[in-house]
């Protein structure tokens, strides 16, 4: 019978569980404070991926499509064959230099979560006429078919939308300011395609319960897309 040697506390702590409403987001994050913290280090191969899907409680498909994003994004490089595996880049890209501080990542993140969720459970709080259900619906569909290039843009045109279906002007003007300074660390690290695709899914799901008048569940559906870029965030910034 074999004896499982017990990891050290940093490697339970990137080897955990991830959440299940972000799962391809939370095992990015998971893999890039892998490399971060040199639990394994450049050059080095990673856990198989059968390992690794059962280490964060998720499919094999999620860990596969994660490698993917991370290798396409220059951080970890798959090689086939007998010696083969997913690699460790090295040298690792260099991150933008954003200059901020655990402290103030957090806070402005936390900031986000109060007012985003607050615009969103006001906004399905509201009777909203035809025009204004069009137009939610319609930010939605741009940022859903948009290319890379100007897809940040669009996402955060929907938010504003959001805010501005609460019906607080003043709410506006401080989402706006909180999401350009999260925009700016956010551009620190490419934009993954399946990522992408998640994040629309995910708008489908808050724009749907502003539109059927569910505040509990736009304000749900809502942290749990913020807790998305979050884990990013963390991970690549962190």
């Amino acid at each position: 019978m074999s004896v499982e040697v017990p990891l050290p506390a940093v490697r339970r702590a990137v080897y955990r569980p991830v959440r299940g409403g972000n799962a391809l987001e939370d095992t990015i994050a998971r893999l890039i404070q892998t490399v971060r913290l040199g639990v394994v280090a450049p050059g080095e191969s990673l856990p198989p991926e059968r390992e690794l899907a059962g280490l964060y409680g998720v499919s094999r498909d999620t860990v596969r499509e994660a490698i993917r994003e991370l290798a396409d994004t220059g951080y970890l490089v798959r090689r086939r064959g007998r010696y083969g595996g997913t690699f460790v880049a090295d040298p690792l890209p260099q991150p933008a230099a954003v200059g901020v501080s655990a402290t103030e990542l957090e806070d402005v993140l936390g900031l986000r979560r109060v007012l985003e969720a607050g615009a969103a459970r006001a906004a399905a709080g509201r009777t909203l006429d035809s025009d204004a259900r069009a137009e939610l619906w319609a930010r939605h569909e741009e940022a859903a078919v948009v290319g890379i290039a100007d897809y940040r843009r669009l996402d955060t045109l929907l938010h504003l939308t959001i805010a501005e279906l609460a019906a607080v002007p003043s709410l506006v003007a401080l989402i706006a300011e909180n999401r350009a300074q999260v925009n700016v660390w956010l551009d620190a690290f490419p934009l993954l395609p399946r990522n992408i695709e998640h994040s629309n899914a995910q708008h489908e799901a808050i724009v749907s319960a502003i539109l059927a008048g569910r505040t509990d569940a736009a304000e749900a559906a809502i942290l749990e897309h913020l807790a998305g870029s979050e884990a990013l965030l963390r991970g690549f910034l962190g």
